[in-house]
Order: structure tokens, then C-alpha cells, then sequence
């Protein structure tokens, strides 16, 4: 049953994977959405049933493409002739840190030693075209960190993310990655893929195998970082830097921040000084960031599971299916500016269940947008 196997600790059946993966392989059905459709239907497999009702009744012009058994079971066997596998956000090896943010990937595809991903972790980034200095002192920061017992994570980009990985090689490092684990990038950083799964580390990644990274996709792989990190080390940035996404991304999920201050003169100092400015913790030595984690470590602060289902989830079909003229005040009440589900609600006056369940079908039929902090608007074509 997938509700009790969304909880910490319950693993996946096979079956249930299959379901799983069928369902976020499927037509606008995001990490968020996948979340309320199991927590409406109970599992995976009603809510795949329901699919092109839910869209239909959103307003969608065309059917909606359901990721067929067939699509699934090819794509397990390819992550095992790979020699990777499929971690469900409710089983054990999934990251604590992870599992606590808005839009968590339900599934993640990992290839390594899953040990690595049980201690906290320290994310840090930087500069593809990073200084020696910052290469340097992006590998201090890493080696302490590791020794100190975190594991180190980052994006396998050239110069601070390459730095960072090898120098914790010994001590364990997590590769998060914005295609495939099939399709790492950049090429010249296969060597040390190879080195990371084969040795004490992991690569993590919640697109297909056979995707191809693109621009887009990036900000994705910044959003596993900053999740999977209790805080992010910013090692020379520019001011159109992606490690600025990943720094903004920590803020929201409550992570702290730390920044290395350089020359004012230096492009690549631009974005970490300007980190500075807005209150991030400045950073010239190792011991800066060991000491504001040592907090956060000492508590137990990820002992709840982000969604809480009914044990009995696998035979339920939830609430029945709201009308016409409830789905209207809804759409009238919704704009291009984001808003609150909760405001929604008190607007409308409209039951909870019904309206998560109008935005569910807005969002399969391609009509609502999601926003961070869980706001939500309507989507409007170009």
C-alpha cells in the first residue's frame, strides 16, 4: 500500500515502485503533484487510474500521456544493468534533509554506496572557471568538513564543485546530477563519476536514465544540493552564478548560507559578496561552518515524515469529485500573481479536499502554475 510506504522507514515493493515510477514519469505530474495524488487516492496505482479523468476535468485540450508498465519495468532494467537503483522518498536510504522539503523527489536513481547519504551533509559550489586559490580553499573546507563526519555534496561542474568532490573521495561525497545518471556532465568529469560510485561515494539524480542535461535542467540539480545539505558553502560566484540559485534555494528551505568573501575586483567574487551583504555567513576557514552546523546536528530535526498518508491507502478513492461550479470559483479566484492554497480556500469557502483536488486537475490538464513556499496561479500560454 503506498501510503504507509511514503513514511520514513517503509520500503517499496516492486510493485509499488513500478506505480511510483509510472506516475512521475507521467504528463505534468511534478514532485508536488505526485505528493497530493498519493495523499488523495491513497497509491499510486488509483491515482494512475484517475489521470485522464482528473485531466479531462481540468480543462485539458488533449489527453494526457500516462507512463505505461511497460516504460517503467524497461526503465528499472536499465538501472540495474547500469548498476544503479531507485530510492523511494519513504525508505531509509533516502536522504532526512531531502525528504523535509516543499517538492521532494519522490523517486531518486543512485549509483553508489547509499551509506554516504545517512550523515549530514555540507554543500558547496562555486566557479566553473574557479582561481587556484579558490580550488584550494574550496578542497580545505571539504577535507575538514568530511573528516568532521558530514559528507560533502555538490554538482560535478568543473573547478569548485570538482575540487570539492575529490577532496572528499576519502570521506564520502554526493554527486547530484542534472540529466541521467547515464548522462553525466561535463565530459571531462566522467573519470571522477567513475571514481566517486566505485569508491565511497554516490551519484544522485531524479531525471530518467537517457536525459540529457539542458539549461533548464540545472536549477533542478541546484534544488537537490541545496536539499540534500544542511547548509551551502558558496566558493567564488559570479553574479549570474548558478550557485547563486542553489544559495537562494538553502534560504528558503531554512539551510544556512555561507559565503567566501573575495576581491572586489575579481568577477568571480561579485555574487559571494553580495551573498555577504544580504547576511550570509562569512567564511574564511573551515571552523567557520563546522561551528554553525554543530547546532543543527546535535537535534533530531528531520524525526517526522514530510507527508503523513492512512494506513489502509491502497483501496481508498477519496472524496468525491468536485462539480462544475466549485471547479468555476476556483478559476475565479486564481490569477497570474501566487497565492496561498489556505487563502484560497477561505476565499472560496470551499472544502480543503476539494480544492487540492480542483488544483490537481488544473495542474495534470497544464493549467496551473506552482510557485516556492506552495503558492500556486493559473498558467497562461505564451
Amino acid at each position: 500500500m503506498d501510503g504507509s510506504a511514503y513514511r520514513k522507514g517503509i520500503a517499496l515493493t516492486e510493485r509499488q515502485k513500478i506505480a511510483w515510477l509510472r506516475l512521475i514519469r507521467s504528463d505534468n505530474v511534478g514532485p508536488v503533484t505526485f505528493r497530493d495524488l498519493i495523499n488523495h487516492f491513497g497509491s499510486a496505482e488509483t491515482a494512475l487510474a484517475m489521470l485522464p479523468e482528473l485531466s479531462r476535468r481540468g480543462g485539458s485540450a488533449r489527453q494526457i500521456r500516462v507512463a505505461s508498465q511497460a516504460e517503467a519495468e524497461r526503465e528499472l532494467e536499465v538501472a540495474t544493468r547500469f548498476g544503479a537503483r531507485f530510492i523511494g522518498i519513504g525508505e531509509p536510504d533516502y536522504p532526512d534533509a531531502l525528504r523535509q522539503i516543499d517538492g521532494a523527489p519522490p523517486l531518486l536513481a543512485v549509483k553508489g554506496d547509499t551509506r554516504v547519504l545517512s550523515p549530514p551533509s555540507i554543500g558547496i559550489v562555486g566557479s566553473r572557471n574557479a582561481s587556484i586559490h579558490g580550488v584550494k580553499f574550496a578542497a580545505m573546507i571539504a577535507r575538514d568538513c568530511g573528516r568532521a563526519g558530514y559528507s560533502i555534496v555538490s554538482g560535478l561542474a568543473r573547478g569548485i564543485d570538482a575540487a570539492a568532490h575529490k577532496a572528499s573521495l576519502q570521506t564520502g561525497t554526493i554527486a547530484a546530477l542534472a540529466g541521467g545518471l547515464d548522462k553525466p556532465y561535463p565530459p571531462e568529469n566522467f573519470g571522477l563519476l567513475d571514481e566517486i560510485c566505485g569508491g565511497g561515494g554516490i551519484a544522485v539524480s531524479e531525471m530518467p536514465f537517457g536525459w540529457e542535461p539542458r539549461a533548464r535542467d540545472f536549477p533542478r540539480r541546484n534544488r537537490l544540493i541545496a536539499g540534500i545539505a544542511l547548509g551551502v558553502v558558496i566558493v567564488e560566484a559570479a553574479k549570474r552564478s548558478g550557485s547563486l540559485i542553489t544559495a537562494r534555494l538553502a534560504g528558503e528551505f531554512g539551510r544556512l548560507v555561507f559565503a567566501v568573501p573575495g576581491s572586489p575586483l575579481d568577477m568571480r567574487c561579485q555574487g559571494t559578496n553580495g551573498l555577504l551583504k544580504d547576511g550570509a555567513i562569512v567564511t574564511t576557514e573551515p571552523a567557520d561552518v563546522l561551528e554553525a552546523l554543530a547546532p543543527l546536528t546535535r537535534r533530531d530535526l528531520f524525526s517526522l515524515p514530510q507527508v503523513e498518508e492512512p494506513e489502509s491507502a491502497g483501496a481508498q478513492a477519496g472524496p468525491a469529485l468536485p462539480g462544475d461550479d466549485d471547479r468555476a470559483r476556483v478559476i475565479e479566484a486564481l490569477g497570474p500573481s501566487p497565492v496561498e492554497t489556505d487563502e484560497l480556500i477561505r476565499h472560496t469557502g470551499l472544502p480543503a479536499s476539494s480544492v487540492y483536488l480542483i488544483l490537481l486537475e488544473l495542474d495534470l490538464a497544464g493549467r496551473l502554475q506552482r510557485h516556492s513556499g506552495g503558492l500556486v496561479s493559473l498558467a497562461y500560454a505564451d
